[in-house]
Formats: C-alpha cells, structure tokens, sequence
C-alpha cells in the first residue's frame, strides 16, 4: 500500500483542486449546480483517484486509476477553457489553472509510465 500523501503527482493535484475550488466560488449562482459542481468534480476527482489508486493492490490497478486521473485532467481542463470562455473566469487566473491542470496532466503521465515499468519489471514483460 502506497502512502498518497507523498506523491509529488498528488500534492500537486490536491492544490489544483484548491485553487478551483476558490476560482468557482465567483462563478453565477445559476451555475451553483451546473458548470461549477462539475469542474469541482472533475478536478477533486483526480486526487481521489490517485488515492484510490494507492489502496490498490497490484501496479496493474493503480496504474488504472491514474489513467482515470488523466482523463479527469483532461475534463477539467476543458472545463476551465468553457469558463474562461463564458467569462466566469478572468484571463488571467484561468491562465494559471490551465497552466497547473496541464503540469498535473504530464506528472500523471510520467506516474503512469514508471508504475508501467515497474508492472512490467515484476511480471517479467519489461
């Protein structure tokens, strides 16, 4: 069992996940369960997914779960470019979101390639 708390790719996320979580608060209240619950979810979803990953118990599953990290990532980024798009959220600040969403997405690959390895080291396919 993996400690989620020490991964670089994790602390990153869970402070993505911050920063949205405050960017969405200005968001129009009629978007109160619209686009704002769904990048919040988008984006929480990546760490959770992380974490879930590290209770798993083969590398096999864990690297399944950062896969729907990535795709997660992946959501939520195209959620920031609808929010800035609609002017919910200012230039500069989605700049910024965008910028971390795509920093944790290439962690999350990287993460995803050396747990590969390791997967494949142990089942002798590397």
């Amino acid at each position: 069992m993996r400690d989620f708390t020490r991964l670089k790719t994790w602390q990153r996320a869970h402070e993505l996940t911050l920063a949205v979580y405050r960017a969405t608060e200005r968001l129009p209240e009629e978007e109160r369960f619209g686009l704002r619950l769904q990048l919040r979810r988008a984006c929480a979803s990546i760490p959770t997914n992380i974490a879930e990953g590290c209770g798993r118990s083969t590398d096999a599953d864990f690297g399944r779960f950062l896969a729907f990290s990535a795709g997660s990532a992946t959501e939520t980024e195209y959620l920031l470019v609808l929010a800035r798009d609609l002017g919910f959220i200012g230039a500069s600040a989605s700049t910024g979101l965008l910028r971390s969403t795509r920093e944790v997405k290439k962690m999350l690959f990287a993460l995803m390639k050396r747990v590969s390895s390791a997967s494949d080291e142990q089942t002798g396919n590397g």
